[in-house]
């Protein structure tokens, strides 16, 4: 099977820099973690298209996620793509209106807590999209924590520190 990670930065990919002493986004961390997982039937192509903290993020960035989604698309292959949690939800409702008639599952993961940092949910979390997009319909997806959510009703709860459902969607 074969499943496309686009990578655009978030917590998912934040490491510690002694230079500047602080967490940052400063290189794709997402294709050595998957390295370590065992995926004797799937062939994962990691795409990095950016490397920023999604309040970072703009409508240009968004564009061109938008058009590096719809150019894997024509390979009708599941997608997955780690996103910063804080504007997660916007991002993907930008998606859901710019295409429609999905073919495959689109599956939007990041992590609280950075990969390599103790306590991540970031391996967690990758897992867990490789094997949703196995199982989902098409449509555009936050999976986390052991949940999958349509991005049209599901919302941040930062005092939770997860994703949950919401009936009047991400407000």
């Amino acid at each position: 099977m074969l499943v496309y990670v686009i990578t655009t930065g978030g917590t998912i990919e934040k490491v510690y820099s002694e230079q500047i002493r602080e967490v940052a986004n400063l290189s794709n961390e997402v294709d050595r973690y998957l390295r370590k997982l065992r995926l004797p039937d799937m062939d994962v192509n990691v795409v990095p298209l950016m490397n920023k903290d999604s309040l970072e993020m703009t409508d240009q960035d968004r564009i061109l996620l938008l058009g590096m989604v719809r150019a894997i698309l024509k390979e009708n292959a599941p997608i997955i793509i780690t996103h910063g949690t804080d504007t997660m939800v916007h991002s993907g409702l930008f998606l859901e209106r710019a295409l429609s008639n999905l073919n495959v599952p689109i599956a939007m993961t990041g992590a609280m807590t950075p990969l390599g940092f103790e306590g991540t949910d970031g391996l967690q979390n990758l897992t867990e999209s490789l094997f949703a997009v196995r199982l989902l319909k098409p449509g555009i997806y936050v999976v986390m924590h052991g949940q999958h959510f349509p991005i049209a009703h599901v919302r941040k709860d930062k005092l939770l520190s997860r994703f949950v459902w919401s009936e009047r969607g991400p407000l």
